[in-house]
């Protein structure tokens, strides 16, 4: 007979593996799972009756933004993950991390989504942050990656050029010492301003060092429009020649005419799978997209940092209009989620700004970028659900919410923030929809796509 902390008792149980469902009991001690099987005859200090639950690990959500959008420090306990399941968080995804800082100028990197003048830093490399996450108590386990932009900023603050060599090997040094440091590997955004002109070469060269670290690499397409299928095959170029293992990032197809390729780019994936690249991706379960206002903007008028982008709007903005134009956005279907000074927008679509101001919804674009000094924040309905349901069945996608931990009661009383749902809903709306409801995925399935395979990746 054994002695444990916390006996779970009668619960069905799904391990992360894919098993199949088995009534199983777990002995946990020391805060360690010891065993599972037929416990009945053990003891604890406290026991769990779970007759009628499943019993499961705890989640791990490769896509989240709690670290670049502050809610980490904000809301330690990280209430809106730990609450759907969430127990492990990886940041540093999409291009930007918190480390390393070459000089503290640095944070400004995230400051699309925070007020850096509210925000202390008393750390420079990796290893003094997870220095500074040991003296916090998280909700959740907290790991990280190295944004490529980050490194870059560090080097050549805000210009937007290609490296020179020795720049290239300074970023090379920061990534492999940050690995040393406890990084679990690179992230990029190579749409992004700070990276659209950063070469193969330069890309590769960082890959190689993910590779010799068995590291991982994650990764915002470039182009998740019109240039899908272009931006999806530049990656697995990228990766057949570094050797390096890539992950994409909440994989999507932004719009109708992305649409239409979705089935060639899930044959791309599989080719590259077929290849032995070693190709992973997640997905969130909603339609909307959260993004950037600003990131709607024509290419041309992204070409430098924030200032750069504002001075342009500002010279030229009948061709920003005209450029917006052209891109034929449903206004209707954009929603603007949080600002910095204009709350009155909070929840009302661009086409509903439009119409109580009596001017066109390119105009009141260009006003709330000015206003807001370019943070606004908002949801984009352009996501097809039967595209979701093709890619979440797929053997190498998994679940992520691309969100945030927040406080619900801190949530409730902003004013000016209205957070999307997969922070709050992620992984329990794979269970009640694709699992319950529409049958796509079994519960061992789903179970495993957010549990043991990122844990594998």
């Amino acid at each position: 007979m054994a002695h444990y902390t916390i006996l779970i008792k009668n619960g069905t149980v799904l391990d992360g593996k894919g098993s199949a469902l088995q009534k199983l009991d777990i002995g946990i001690k020391d805060e360690k799972i010891k065993k599972i099987g037929n416990l009945h005859g053990d003891t604890a200090d406290r026991v769990i009756d779970a007759k009628g639950k499943y019993v499961c690990p705890g989640f791990i959500d490769l896509g989240n933004h709690s670290d670049t959008h502050w809610t980490l420090f904000l809301y330690p306990e990280q209430e809106s993950m730990l609450r759907q399941g969430v127990t492990t968080i990886l940041g540093g995804i999409c291009g930007s991390s918190l480390a390393p800082l070459v000089k503290a100028k640095d944070i400004e990197g995230i400051q699309k989504w925070v007020n850096v003048s509210d925000i202390n830093i008393n750390w420079r490399t990796m290893g003094e942050f997870f220095k500074e996450l040991e003296s916090h108590k998280f909700g959740v386990n907290v790991c990280t990656l190295v944004g490529h932009n980050t490194l870059r900023r560090g080097i050549i603050n805000d210009e937007v050029r290609a490296l020179k060599p020795n720049e290239a090997r300074q970023i090379q040094n920061l990534l492999e010492e940050s690995i040393n440091e406890g990084a679990f590997g690179l992230s990029t955004s190579l749409g992004s301003a700070h990276s659209r002109s950063a070469s193969d070469d330069e890309i590769v060269g960082l890959l190689k060092i993910v590779a010799k670290k068995n590291a991982i690499s994650c990764h915002h397409l470039e182009d998740e429009g019109k240039n899908l299928l272009p931006a999806l095959s530049r990656l697995i170029s990228l990766a057949r020649l570094s050797g390096s293992r890539i992950h994409i990032s909440h994989f999507k197809a932004i719009g109708k005419t992305a649409w239409e390729s979705w089935q060639d780019a899930l044959n791309m994936f599989e080719r590259a799978r077929k290849e032995n690249i070693q190709a992973t991706c997640d997905v969130f379960p909603y339609t909307r997209t959260g993004s950037n206002l600003y990131m709607l903007l024509p290419e041309w008028v992204l070409e430098g940092g924030k200032e750069r982008i504002l001075q342009t709007i500002a010279e030229k903005r009948q061709e920003v209009i005209k450029g917006l134009q052209e891109l034929t956005l449903h206004y209707d279907r954009i929603t603007v989620a949080s600002t910095l000074h204009d709350t009155a927008s909070v929840g009302k679509t661009i086409l509903q700004l439009s119409n109580d101001a009596g001017v066109s919804c390119e105009e009141i674009i260009l006003n709330l970028l000015e206003v807001n000094k370019l943070r606004v924040a908002i949801f984009n309905e352009v996501i097809s659900e039967q595209n979701i349901e093709r890619l979440i069945k797929q053997d190498y996608a998994m679940i992520g919410s691309d969100g945030v931990g927040v406080n619900l009661k801190a949530q409730k009383s902003a004013k000016k923030d209205l957070p999307h749902p997969r922070s709050f809903g992620a992984f329990p709306r794979v269970l009640a929809y694709f699992v319950r409801e529409k049958n796509i995925l079994s519960w061992e399935e789903a179970i495993y796509k957010m549990s043991g395979f990122p844990a594998q990746v």
